[in-house]
C-alpha cells in the first residue's frame, strides 16, 4: 500500500494558508478519487482507495504540523507500509510560489513537520513532493508568513500546483520515484 501525507495543521483558521498546502493536495486527491477522508486512527484523519495499480492511503496527519510524525509512524506500523511506499507534500519556503520539486531524500531545511518525520522514522529517506510558497516579504515574520492565505494573484498558479502535484502522485502509483521526478523537476 502507497501511504500519500499531506502536512498542515487542522482547524479552520489554518484552511488554505501556505502551511497547509499539502492538506490541500491531499483534499484535491480525494475529491478527484470520490474519497472523502472520513476514517480516524492515531490522530490522522485518512481514506484508503483501491486504484488499478493497489491499495492507496491518503493521510493528513490533525497533530498540527511540528509533531506530524506521532502521527505518520503509528500509521506506518498499524498497516505495515515502509519508508519507499511514502509520499510527503509539504510547503517550502525556498521554492518560488507555485514550484514542484521532488526529492527522495534530505534534511528537514528548517522545516518542523520533516523534522518530526525524520525523527519519527528514524531516516531521511523519504520521497516528498515540495510546493513552494516563497519567501516572506522584509520584514514580516516566517511563522506569520507561512499561517497567511495565498493573495489573489497567487490563488491560480497555487491551484495550477495542487493540480500538479496529484499528477505527481498519480504517475508515482505506477513509476519510480526517480522517473517521476525527472517528469516534474523539469517542468
Amino acid at each position: 500500500m502507497k501511504l500519500i501525507i499531506g502536512l498542515g495543521n487542522p482547524g479552520k483558521q489554518y484552511a488554505h494558508t501556505r502551511h497547509n498546502i499539502g492538506f490541500d493536495v491531499v483534499d484535491a486527491l480525494a475529491d478527484k478519487w470520490g474519497a472523502p477522508l472520513n476514517q480516524m486512527k492515531f490522530n490522522g484523519m485518512y481514506a484508503t482507495v483501491h486504484r488499478p495499480e493497489g491499495k492507496v492511503m491518503l493521510l493528513k496527519p490533525l497533530t498540527y504540523m511540528n509533531l506530524s510524525g506521532e502521527c505518520v509512524r503509528p500509521m506506518m506500523d498499524y498497516f505495515d507500509i515502509v519508508e519507499e511506499d511514502i509520499i510527503v507534500i509539504y510547503d517550502d519556503l525556498d521554492l518560488e510560489t507555485g514550484k514542484l520539486r521532488l526529492r527522495q531524500k534530505g534534511s528537514a531545511g528548517g522545516h518542523n513537520g520533516i523534522k518530526s518525520l525524520i525523527q519519527h522514522l528514524g531516516t531521511q529517506e523519504f520521497n516528498r513532493i515540495r510546493v513552494g510558497v516563497s519567501r516572506p516579504p522584509a520584514g514580516m515574520k516566517v511563522a506569520d508568513y507561512v499561517l497567511s492565505k495565498f493573495s489573489k494573484d497567487e490563488e491560480p498558479v497555487v491551484e495550477d500546483a495542487i493540480k500538479k502535484s496529484c499528477d505527481a502522485v498519480e504517475l508515482a502509483l505506477s513509476k519510480k520515484f526517480l522517473d517521476v521526478m525527472n517528469v516534474f523537476n523539469g517542468a
